[in-house]
């Protein structure tokens, strides 16, 4: 398996624009089989335990320790912050997710079966290897290590085919506004 290339299109400070980049990005996009993933950095048992309500399957670690979740919710206070991921959610989690992270660092990414076809850039269609979506708030990477007062909006594609994130880009009216870099997954 190999990782997405990612490029950035968007920074902004009003997340409702970063979810209507991501909405008409997905529109061109083949939906089928779509789900997402969510990571976040957790630094309260509140908001761990509302996360931990909405994906029960999530794991979570100590920041460098990737064992697994411990047995114990209690256990994180003393472990904060914690990373906590959830994978293959349906779209609909996207808002409780959003809402229960509230100005804390996150990511969500849209998973899908591929890209349309890029003819003006000699792109044929892009299967689902290097077909995403990532919705980086109140960060700016996608490791969500670097705090910032905006969100990114990154389209990933097969570095092989990197011509295809302007191209994307352009379809919704922006440019990259970034370089393509290895995505963490």
């Amino acid at each position: 398996m190999s990782n997405s290339y990612a490029q950035p299109i968007l920074r902004t400070t009003d997340l409702a624009d970063g979810l209507r980049v991501v909405a008409r990005l997905l529109a061109i996009a083949d939906l089928r089989n779509l789900e997402v993933d969510f990571e976040a950095q957790v630094s309260s048992a509140d908001v761990l335990a509302e996360l931990l309500e909405l994906i029960p399957n999530a794991e979570w670690f100590a920041h460098g320790d990737r064992d697994g979740s411990p047995d114990d919710e209690a256990d994180a206070a003393a472990r904060f912050p914690v990373r906590l991921r959830g994978w293959a959610m349906p779209p609909e989690t996207v808002e409780p997710f959003l809402k229960a992270v509230g100005e804390g660092p996150a990511s969500v990414r849209w998973d899908f079966d591929g890209w349309p076809e890029a003819p003006e850039v000699g792109l044929g269609i892009c299967g689902t290897r290097g077909a995403f979506v990532t919705l980086c708030v109140n960060v700016r990477d996608l490791d969500i290590e670097e705090p910032a007062p905006d969100h990114t909006v990154f389209v990933h594609v097969k570095q092989i085919e990197a011509e295809r994130a302007p191209w994307l880009a352009a379809q919704v009216g922006l440019d990259v506004i970034g370089d393509l870099e290895m995505a963490p997954y």
